[in-house]
């Protein structure tokens, strides 16, 4: 069962369904999955770029010490990735559409909103860097020193007393920090995408759609974390598939959580 009472008591230009059905992660994961299938090509060009930038970002930083750092920066990555992933977005709306995608038309689906895609960007840079200060910050505060190296944060650091008090304060603020995240990102980048409004009115549709759908979204935020961190326990390749399949999942997501435009009055 659906209605859609959600937006019309905050005069929102959208309408918000609330999904009874608190089951519907694996049917998004699934609908994703068919879109990887259908344009493989496209789907593993974009997901094995971000791979290769993955790698020579962790390349870069253990070669000067700072291994330790890639924790928290994939932690980060994953506040960055709706934004990364809107030319994905474009592939499954043609898909709907019985239109052809091709990499050029995924590599220009920015040019319509850039405004608004920018400054929703601008808003998760800006959490992923108030994330990487918290992971900063927690880490110099337990252990009063520099990020170590990645072999010493392992054997120093992890295997440590000091260290079970990093990875439980780390994860208790992580889990707060990335649900405030999701909260205004679930479905904030694709409306975007697909439809004029500004960043205020996506942002706020987002929260207002999570809350309307608290159960259903807490399973769809755990699934996704799920999927992102089996990916990046692969050393970044299982990245050239999950971040595709989630990309267009999302887009179903949001499909199924918001009405779609009304057409156009005729004249």
């Amino acid at each position: 069962m659906e209605t859609a009472p959600v937006a019309e008591a905050y005069r929102l230009p959208v309408t918000i369904k609330t999904i009874a059905d608190i089951d519907r992660s694996g049917r998004w994961l699934r609908l994703g999955w068919q879109d990887f299938l259908a344009t493989p090509t496209i789907s593993l060009t974009y997901g094995a770029a971000f791979v290769i930038v993955s790698l020579i970002v962790t390349l870069g930083l253990v070669e000067i010490g700072l291994g330790s750092l890639v924790l928290p920066l994939a932690g980060g990555f994953i506040i960055l990735t709706p934004i990364l992933v809107v030319g994905l977005y474009d592939v499954s709306r043609r898909r709907e559409q019985g239109m052809e995608a091709t990499l050029r038309d995924v590599l220009s689906a920015y040019g319509e909103h850039a405004g608004q895609l920018s400054a929703m960007g601008i808003v998760l840079m800006l959490c992923f860097w108030i994330w990487v200060e918290i992971a900063l910050v927690l880490f110099m505060g337990i252990f009063s020193q520099t990020p170590p190296s990645l072999e010493r944060f392992f054997t120093d650091v992890i295997f440590s007393t000091n260290g079970a008090i990093l990875l439980i304060a780390g994860s208790a603020i992580g889990a707060v920090f990335a649900a405030v995240v999701f909260a205004i990102s679930a479905v904030s980048v694709p409306l975007i995408f697909d439809r004029p409004v500004d960043v205020i009115t996506a942002i706020s549709t987002s929260l207002l759609t999570v809350r309307g759908n608290w159960r259903l979204m807490f399973g769809w935020a755990a699934l996704i974390a799920l999927v992102l961190a089996s990916a990046l326990a692969t050393a970044f390749i299982g990245l050239a598939v999950a971040l595709p399949v989630l990309a267009y999942a999302t887009w179903h997501a949001y499909r199924d959580l918001i009405e779609p435009a009304p057409p156009p009055k005729a004249a």
